[in-house]
């Protein structure tokens, strides 16, 4: 096991086995004991971690005894903590399963950082990835989920994935190495459990060499996804636009993809979209625009020609003065800057691009007021003669939906609107050759 468990490491580069120092998950159970004397084998410089979830009284407490004179005979820094997990579960509203998981993993890499470690090792082997790959294919998953557990990740390793859960028994054998059972893994109530008890011994009368044939599987898998990644960052890089107030996706580019759904899927699952709504935008492309999608916390629409996507919260926002010598106002995550100069018309050239705006200083009136928009605002937008309602000029702007919620307006104190931020100043305070002070406005 020692030269297989060296191999993975190297191979996989999961740390210098000479240099690193890596600090060791041990709960106390076989795994784990395992784990850290081949490390300590190999000539590793181990740290012991050990988790008092407090949830199984006088058993945990032997437990963390039995850990901490473990690290003893290693002569390994030893770490623990006692945490309130059933107290934390029911402030975060999740499961004690998850609730130990999160708490673990926090305190796992704070202490690695305090301490200045290479790496936190865990456990895990052969079948708890087989485990896993069978747990997230019962939930519904997408290509990470099949490739089980990943040798590494960020600062986590798993030197131990390559062996099979035989190849543990026999090593503690051999080694006649003592460990302590932990009574909750024969609970039926944990799903893990009743996988392992009751579908796993079933899965292996049909094939004895179940988890070498998921191992194969989920590294067959892992080359498939990066094939995908590497698709779906090509596409992309073709169909994706990020701007300042929203990401948008081109249609025409997405409909020339393989498996639209799936990359769709996967360029939208930074904003929490799940797969059943993507095939309904999917659905939707030859649909009129305007049509809306929601994830927890963003919104898509489909315009014309493109997806827009916006964070939900953009729609609320307040009203908000700049005051006359203001040179910065923070609005709701919009930021003005403010600067009055005296011109010389002839020479003065007026700001380019929509972010910035020049207007006749002496034609406002102060506070300017900074506000969203509402249905009856009108406004004369420079260049153009007469009034128009600002909901037409939205329109004409092919404004799409989830931005039209976001657009603001900046008014003179006697509620005239001088510039539509970021699309339109008001002919009426345009910059003309008798304007001698102008308010220049850009928005950050």
């Amino acid at each position: 096991m020692l030269d297989q468990v060296r191999q993975f490491i190297e191979e996989h580069q999961l740390f210098n086995l000479t240099t690193d120092p890596v600090l060791v998950a041990v709960s106390g159970g076989l795994d784990s004991i395992v784990l850290l004397d081949v490390l300590h084998r190999l000539g590793v410089q181990v740290a012991v971690a050990h988790c008092h979830f407090g949830l199984r009284g006088e058993e945990a407490d032997a437990d963390e005894q039995f850990v901490r004179k473990l690290a003893k005979q290693y002569d390994a820094p030893y770490f623990a903590e006692f945490f309130q997990t059933k107290a934390f579960a029911e402030q975060e509203h999740i499961s004690t399963q998850m609730a130990a998981r999160l708490l673990r993993y926090r305190w796992f890499e704070a202490v690695r950082e305090r301490e200045q470690l290479a790496v936190i090792a865990t456990a895990h082997h052969q079948r708890d990835a087989a485990e896993t790959m069978l747990l997230n294919l019962t939930h519904g998953t997408g290509l990470a989920g099949l490739h089980g557990i990943q040798a590494k990740n960020g600062y986590v390793v798993r030197p131990l994935l390559p062996c099979p859960k035989d190849d543990l028994y026999d090593y503690v054998v051999e080694n006649r190495l003592i460990w302590r059972e932990d009574a909750s893994n024969d609970s039926p109530v944990y799903q893990r459990n009743r996988l392992r008890q009751q579908v796993l011994p079933v899965l292996r009368e049909i094939n004895p060499n179940l988890d070498n044939t998921l191992a194969i599987t989920a590294e067959r898998v892992g080359g498939a996804e990066e094939i995908v990644r590497r698709y779906v960052a090509d596409t992309a890089a073709e169909a994706r636009r990020d701007e300042s107030e929203a990401t948008y996706l081109s249609i025409a580019t997405l409909q020339k993809t393989a498996a639209t759904a799936l990359v769709l899927h996967e360029l939208l699952r930074p904003f929490g979209f799940s797969y059943l709504v993507v095939k309904d935008i999917v659905a939707a492309f030859h649909a009129p625009a305007g049509r809306q999608f929601d994830s927890p916390t963003h919104r898509l629409v489909k315009d014309r020609d493109q997806l827009v996507i916006t964070p939900r919260e953009l729609a609320g926002f307040g009203t908000f003065q700049l005051a006359a010598g203001q040179e910065e106002l923070r609005a709701d995550g919009l930021r003005l800057t403010a600067e009055l100069l005296e011109i010389d018309p002839s020479t003065f050239d007026i700001p380019k691009g929509k972010g910035s705006t020049a207007l006749d200083a002496d034609k406002l009136k102060f506070p300017l007021t900074l506000r969203r928009w509402k249905e009856g605002d009108t406004f004369m937008p420079l260049g153009l003669k007469g009034k128009k309602k600002l909901s037409d000029f939205l329109i004409d702007q092919k404004i799409p939906l989830n931005l039209k919620d976001n657009v603001r307006v900046l008014t003179s104190a006697d509620g005239k609107i001088c510039w539509v931020v970021g699309l339109r100043p008001d002919d009426r305070f345009k910059v003309t050759e008798e304007t001698q002070r102008v308010l220049v406005l850009r928005r950050g």
